[in-house]
């Protein structure tokens, strides 16, 4: 799994001071940008060819300001066209957030999906996880 370290900013907390819910989709995205580069490795938005089909996050515990946050990466599954990208939220070494992501390889000029080219699937199948 792919790991990025996260300082929580004292922006992303709410009234209560928890980390504000809709701050994980943002980390979780920044946090996929190693699959990103898979696909695109200078991050050239126009050569970009990927969408995001759904996310989904579960909320499993409380985080807070001014402790780091360990953001874990990994492919879930591959389909043909898309695949399922696996996060997990790490503070203070408790399980605090999950997200999944489904993602689409595609064509923007024609409108549509495309497989996933095997170089490419390649190196996804070297991130796989085997449970979550």
């Amino acid at each position: 799994m792919f790991t990025q370290i996260i300082q929580p900013r004292f922006a992303e907390t709410d009234a209560l001071g928890h980390i504000n819910n809709a701050t994980l989709p943002v980390w979780f995205e920044q946090s996929r940008t190693p699959i990103f580069k898979i696909f695109v490795p200078s991050l050239n938005p126009k050569q970009w060819n990927l969408i995001l089909a759904k996310v989904e996050v579960e909320y499993t515990g409380e985080m807070f300001y001014a402790s780091d946050v360990t953001i874990k990466t990994g492919v879930k599954k591959l389909g043909n066209s898309s695949l399922q990208v696996y996060q997990e939220a790490w503070q203070n070494e408790r399980l605090c957030a999950k997200g999944l992501a489904t993602m689409v390889h595609f064509n923007h000029q024609d409108k549509k999906s495309e497989p996933i080219p095997h170089d490419i699937r390649a190196e996804l199948e070297k991130h796989l996880i085997q449970s979550a």
